[in-house]
């Protein structure tokens, strides 16, 4: 269901409030170069700064400017349920065509408690529900025979977004569920991923690179390792660069020097340090970005 290059967008800034006008200017690119969706109020989009009524004008405004020209996978994860559920119901209530669930983050649920936690926000929505599975900010694994169960339970959870960094757990998830949607949660990782069956990548490089991501995602769809290998290679140093610091802190910075959008963030957020935006200023201009 969900296949293809999607952009894992940043929610621009300006003085503390969001930029709607720079917002519409992100999405246009986006469907220039040729991108499958987005997923406003991911990681990516800062959501955990959001208001409630930020968060939902966010997404509201995502579907709006995509106008049916980009998948929009909201995210309306939370380490509460009923929360979550609210989220989810709004998403679907503004026209988005999926939502995206963070695995709960602080409280460190059981298996039993992420399967419960699960089938309750799918049970209350229509639409398809895709797992986001990162352990690193959330602190809990979905197990793969979570995410199997899942899928067999709830017919609208139909995809992962996998950013474990374990491929080994991402061909358990294949092999116990191979009706899902296996979705790279990380743009190094984009190729492996596909290799072992994965549908693309949702990708924080293709907030300044669109057509890079859509174009490598598209050449695994078509099975030439060749060319996608020769694109994932000569962009890996850009993608690293992504990483320098937390995201989306690196990528905002770029944005900022290629004149997309500010990189004003919100605490406990901040701006990259002096010595990685050199790093970052040489990596931009030795791909002539800006």
């Amino acid at each position: 269901m969900f296949s293809g290059s999607f952009t894992a967008v940043v929610t621009p800034l300006k003085n503390n409030k969001v930029d709607f006008d720079a917002y519409k200017r992100i999405i246009d690119m986006q469907i220039k170069a040729g991108i499958t969706g987005i997923i406003p109020c991911g990681s990516t989009g800062e959501s955990a700064t959001l208001s409630h009524s930020e968060h939902d004008e966010v997404i509201a405004k995502a579907v709006e400017f995509s106008s049916g020209k980009l998948k929009v996978i909201a995210g309306t994860g939370s380490n509460s349920t009923a929360e979550a559920i609210r989220l989810s119901k709004h998403a679907q209530e503004v026209g988005c065509d999926g939502v995206l669930l963070v695995a709960p983050y602080y409280n460190k649920p059981t298996q039993k408690g992420l399967y419960l936690h699960y089938k309750e926000v799918a049970n209350a929505i229509n639409i398809p529900v895709v797992l986001y599975n990162i352990q690193g900010r959330s602190a809990v694994n979905i197990e793969p025979k979570t995410i199997a169960q899942l899928a067999k339970d709830c017919k609208n959870i139909v995809a992962v977004k996998e950013a474990s960094g374990s491929l080994d757990q991402m061909s358990q998830i294949r092999l116990l569920a191979p009706e899902m949607d296996l979705i790279s949660g990380d743009d190094a990782l984009t190729v492996p991923i596909m290799a072992i069956g994965g549908t693309g990548v949702i990708s924080v490089l293709s907030n300044i690179c669109p057509k890079v991501v859509a174009d490598l995602v598209n050449a695994m769809l078509k099975k030439d390792l060749d060319k996608a290998n020769e694109i994932a290679f000569k962009w890996l140093p850009l993608v690293k660069a992504m990483f320098i610091e937390t995201n989306p802190i690196p990528v905002k910075a770029a944005m900022a020097m290629m004149g997309i959008c500010s990189d004003e963030m919100r605490l406990p957020m901040c701006s990259l340090s002096d010595e990685h935006k050199e790093s970052l200023r040489k990596t931009l201009k030795s791909y002539n970005l800006i």
